[in-house]
């Protein structure tokens, strides 16, 4: 990687690491952290707090990962925006401003996904949507959404490094929900209307 790459590539990540599921409740005087799973999420600010707020958190995680992947894209190149994009992924789960606590990163690869490949970004989101409206569980729509993601790319022409960093990305959101696939597999998943223990 050249010095350009790898301080776009450290931008992302910064970016990433802005967790507004964190700073949106702090600005209304909560401590996400404290409230329900304890996961800095749309999902647990959906359950711990409300549809506006959550709708707030998504809309900021979307947003600060079209920003890295754009800037990696128009700086260097396609598969450096997927690098750039899936470090502010890694930046949302593993935030530097906030202790390293992050969330899950579903809506932060969205976000790249919607500067990288607009209509499957799209495709994602109503899928998504469906699947929580249908299962009631966000982590399973999530987990299905992920798994035909690189497929998906592939359908849309995209190889080389840039699935690479697209699988990376991919892999990490899936480690994530560790917790959650153990909780489905003993059927006690939380659902998007309960509260998390």
């Amino acid at each position: 990687m050249d010095g350009t790459t790898v301080a776009v590539v450290i931008a992302g990540y910064l970016l990433g690491s802005v967790d507004f599921g964190v700073v949106v409740p702090r600005l209304l005087g909560i401590d996400i952290y404290s409230k329900g799973s304890g996961n800095p999420g749309a999902s647990n600010v959906l359950r711990s707090i409300g549809r506006g707020t959550a709708v707030v958190v998504v809309l900021g995680d979307l947003g600060k990962a079209v920003a890295a992947a754009a800037l990696g894209d128009l700086v260097v190149g396609e598969a450096v925006g997927f690098a750039a994009g899936a470090a502010a992924v890694v930046g949302h789960c593993f935030p530097v401003w906030h202790g390293f606590r992050g969330g899950k990163g579903v809506s932060t690869a969205a976000g790249m996904t919607f500067w990288l490949e607009p209509l499957l970004g799209l495709a994602m989101l109503v899928t998504w949507s469906g699947l929580v409206a249908a299962t009631k569980r966000a982590s399973v729509a999530s987990l299905i959404v992920v798994a035909g993601y690189i497929p998906a790319l592939v359908a849309f022409g995209h190889r080389g490094w840039s699935l690479v960093w697209a699988a990376a990305m991919a892999g990490l959101v899936t480690v994530r929900h560790y917790g959650n696939i153990k909780r489905l597999l003993g059927g006690v998943e939380h659902t998007v209307e309960s509260e998390s223990p």
